[in-house]
Parts: structure tokens; sequence; C-alpha cells
């Protein structure tokens, strides 16, 4: 077998994932969640946090050009600010991966439920696993041509209903040909119903949401022409977000009161309803499975890769740095899949929670994550100084963004609804602390080697 990843994913693979990860069950389920803490005050969390994230982004997107290597932010803490740095940055993201997998196949099962409401949804649950892992034990580029295909349906929904509703808005189509206008914006309880604070609760909802986008840095290692197709991915991310979150959102709450929307499931799938056009929330029922199957596709992904990358540094059992004739990492991809079974084993026992408490719990992850991508980037950036793909504003952008990170944090156990992931955060890190040291992960490193293999 060889022992090296192939680059066979194109400039429009590595854009359409990126867009993938950021258009799935956060937006269109996890956005109920989020309207209900803030109401239409959502709008605003959702796009400051969309420009936090594309400076994480633009801070991961210039070591990624400089050096297109597997493992992404796990190989760039490894190296600029140490291994132990690396290997909790690598466990914790693969922890994010698989969870996040758990949360998208629920949202596989609960809308489902929809067509098939005798059926228990933990079945639909287990066959999004065994759908989703034999496409991730096929060619990369199977993956990368059936993210595009997944990413393709979403994108076209996702605008047809911004056309929509704008037409309900403006033109009152769905309504009689009354324009419903952008009233219902601030008629009930104005912009900040439940107060700033509503809006700063939502912030780890929005966290969650955005999670998953840093799969570019992921599929650096696998990129053909990384230094074209890495800088297009990120650039594209804000003006993504701009129009995927907070257009689409905009349009949804303008056209229904966001109490209503708060408690009646997928706004995606009320407001195509609206629209009066027969069979549409069975096609939207079946956008948002796409939705969930993309998400759930590219941590896969992302989780075997990375599994891929902790082998190389002796920070993972070296069988997962296997690889087959395709250039896929088998093993990685097995491991990742057999935890995602948990989620199944979830779903049959608590149903109705899963989705939401996984939300909850993977906000430090992701804070984690995109903590350790900023304060990398520090380092490299003493150390290379401006190299071809620089982060604008560097460092105060930088700084300011690890500040919104920290106050997330802070949020987070503010809330007792989310505090558990502060709980659960810090076990998952003591443990992989105390393996670190106890089974020796730190004696076995060898950071020639990993260079080596990396490249």
């Amino acid at each position: 077998m060889t022992q090296h990843l192939q680059r066979r994913l194109t400039p429009r693979h590595i854009t359409f994932m990126a867009l993938g990860m950021a258009i799935g069950a956060g937006l269109f389920l996890g956005s109920a969640s989020a309207i209900k803490l803030a109401g239409p005050s959502v709008l605003f969390a959702y796009l400051f946090g969309g420009v936090m994230i594309f400076i994480i982004m633009r801070a991961l997107g210039e070591m990624a050009v400089h050096d297109p290597v597997a493992g992404s932010f796990s190989s760039y803490a490894h190296r600029y600010l140490g291994p132990f740095a690396g290997y909790l940055t690598g466990w914790n993201y693969w922890l994010l991966m698989v969870g996040v997998g758990m949360a998208e196949s629920t949202a596989v099962g609960i809308y489902m439920k929809q067509w098939f409401p005798d059926l228990p949804q933990w079945i639909w649950v287990f066959g999004s696993v065994v759908m989703i892992g034999a496409l991730n034990l096929m060619a990369v580029k199977v993956y990368g041509e059936t993210e595009f295909w997944f990413t393709m349906i979403k994108v076209v929904t996702v605008v047809l209903m911004i056309l929509g509703g704008a037409g309900m808005i403006w033109l009152g189509w769905g309504n009689g040909g009354h324009p419903l206008g952008l009233g219902n914006l601030w008629q009930h309880g104005g912009w900040f119903p439940n107060g700033v604070t509503g809006m700063v609760l939502a912030l780890p909802v929005v966290v969650f949401a955005f999670g998953g986008i840093e799969t570019i840095g992921m599929a650096a290692g696998e990129a053909a022409q990384p230094e074209r197709t890495i800088p297009r991915a990120v650039n594209s991310v804000l003006w993504r977000i701009l129009i995927f979150y907070v257009g689409a959102l905009f349009v949804i709450m303008a056209i229904y009161p966001w109490n209503q929307l708060g408690t009646q499931g997928s706004p995606f799938v009320s407001t195509f309803a609206k629209l009066g056009i027969s069979q549409a929330a069975g096609l939207i029922n079946f956008v948002v499975i796409t939705a969930a199957l993309s998400g759930f596709n590219s941590t896969t992904f992302s989780g075997s890769r990375m599994l891929y990358s902790l082998s190389n540094k002796g920070q993972a059992p070296a069988v997962l740095g296997k690889v087959s004739a395709h250039g896929v990492p088998i093993r990685g991809v097995l491991v990742t899949l057999a935890c995602l079974v948990f989620g199944v084993v979830l779903n049959y026992m608590l149903p109705g929670r899963i989705f939401e408490m996984m939300m909850s719990i993977l906000s430090f992850n992701t804070v984690w994550t995109w903590s350790m991508v900023l304060i990398a980037h520090f380092s490299f950036r003493r150390r290379f100084g401006k190299t071809a793909f620089p982060l604008r504003g560097w460092p105060l952008t930088s700084a300011v963004c690890l500040a919104f990170l920290m106050f997330v944090l802070v949020m987070l156990g503010y809330s007792p609804d989310t505090r558990v992931a502060l709980y659960v955060g810090a076990a998952w890190v003591l443990l992989l602390s105390v393996a670190y040291w106890v089974f020796g992960v730190g004696r076995r490193m060898n950071l020639t080697a990993t260079d080596a293999n990396a490249a």
C-alpha cells in the first residue's frame, strides 16, 4: 500500500466542500434554536460571527498556502507551538468531527421521520452511517464529486428560497398579491425581543453552525494546485455566509414572526410551505436531508484525515497511517465510522434531545480548534513574516477574533443549557493530557519524520 494521500481534489471540489460545510444542519435545523434565543437580532449574531470566521479562515489559508499538509491546523500547532499542542488540537478536532457527524446523522433521522413517522429515528441514522462510510472508502475524487452535487442541491434551494421569499415580501406571492413587507422583523418585541443578552446567548449556536468550514485546510493535503485552490475557497467564505445565512434568515423572519419560527422546526420547511407550492414541504425535506448527509460526508472525510496525520506524527496508532492504492486512509475512515455508531445508540435512547445536546457540547471543541489556528498563526507570522496569501490587518484582526472566541467560551459557562460543554471539553482535554504522558506519546514523537511524512 502507498503511504501518501493523493492530490486529486480540484478547485471546484475544494470550493464546494467549504460551501457544503457552511450550509448544513446548523443552518437548516440549528437556526431555529438561534432564532428562539435572539429573535431578529440573530442576524447580527450571524453577521458578526461570519466576519470572525473569515478572519480565522484567512489565517488558516495563509498557513495552508505556504505549507499544504495533511492534518492542517494540527500540523501547524505541532510545528509552531510544539508537539503537545498539535496532539491536543488533532484529537480534539477528531472528536469534533465525530460529534458533528452524530448531529448531522441525527438531522437525517429527524427529517426522515416526517415521511416515515412510524419507523424509529435510529434506523435512518444507522443507514446514513453505512451510506457515508461507503462513499468515504472510495477514491478521494469520488468524495469530491459527491460533495459537489450534495452542495449544489443546497445552494440552488437556498437561492430559490431567498428569491421566492423576496417575492412574498415585496410582490405578495402566496398571499393573494398583498406584499408582506418587513414588519415582522420589528413588530414582535423589536429587533432585540430578548435583549442584547438573547443575541449573545445565540453565539454558541452560531459557532456550531459555522463549525466544519475549516475543512478547507484539511483538504489542502489532497488539493491539486493548493496555491490557487485554497485562496479561492477562503476568499469566498464571507459573501457565502452573508447570502446563505444572513440573507436567508432575513427573508424567513420577514415572512414569519420570529416567535413562531422558533417552535415549528426548520424555518426553511415552514417558508416553502407558505409559498403555496404543492409538495414544497416534501421537497425541502429532501434538501435538508441532503444537507445533513453532505455535512456528515465532510466530517467523516476530515476525521479520517486527522487520524492519518496524527498517526504519521506518532500520536495515534501507526496502523491509521496506512492508505489504500487510491490514497484513502481506510482504517481512519473505519475507526471514525465505528465511533459514529455511538450516535445510533444515542438516537435510540434520546431521540428528542440528541441534536441540540451535540450542538451545545461541540461548541467548546470548535472554539478550541479555531483558537489554535489563530495562536499557531501568530507564531507562523513571527517566523516567516508576510507570505503569499497574508491575513490583512494582522495582528489586530487576530487579537479581536481571539477575544471573540474567549467571549463565546464565557457565554457557554453563563447559560445552564450550554455549561455542560465546558465540563465535557475540560474532561476530554484532561483525558488526552493523561494519555499523552502515561502512554508515552510525547516520547515517540519525531519531528523530522513528521515533516517527511506530511510532505
